[in-house]
């Protein structure tokens, strides 16, 4: 029965943005189907807020209250992102894995790479010695490394 369906062409997978490998834990598939058109978001709040991953927020006058994430935007891609940040919480270092992911890759992108690691793992620790559940910890991981993965889509400027 299957022989008589007709075959339809299989359609082809998203090229990969190859400065994703460079950072732990990205899937980057998923967020490179998502960022594809760059140009759509002017500044990283804009994709931070895009996706989610950005407190409400309610105030009127003098008082400001912030609450729960937003969740707008995908929420798939919001999930791998939390998963990646959860890479966040061992210790900053280059493995034989990730440094052969590396190879080849822009000097500027691996830069941000490894400034996205010291700071995100630096993060991750410091609110976690300050007792924040670690759902809430995550979540502002992942919130910055959307940062940092804006900052490497970005067109290298001429110096």
């Amino acid at each position: 029965m299957d022989s008589a369906r007709p075959s339809r062409p299989r359609r082809r997978a998203a090229p990969r943005d190859p400065s994703h490998s460079t950072r732990r834990g990205s899937t980057s598939v998923q967020i490179y189907a998502l960022l594809r058109d760059r140009q759509h978001f002017a500044s990283p709040r804009a994709l931070m807020a895009y996706l989610g991953l950005v407190p409400s927020e309610d105030s009127s006058g003098d008082r400001h209250r912030r609450g729960r994430i937003t969740k707008t935007g995908n929420g798939l891609v919001r999930r791998v992102l939390v998963e990646a940040a959860w890479h966040y919480q061992h210790r900053a270092g280059v493995g034989p894995a990730l440094a052969a992911r590396r190879v080849g890759q822009p000097p500027r992108v691996i830069a941000i790479a490894d400034k996205a690691q010291q700071r995100l793992c630096r993060r991750f620790r410091r609110l976690t010695a300050e007792h924040k559940p670690a759902p809430k910890v995550v979540v502002a991981a992942a919130r910055e490394l959307v940062g940092f993965i804006w900052a490497a889509l970005q067109p290298a400027t001429a110096a």
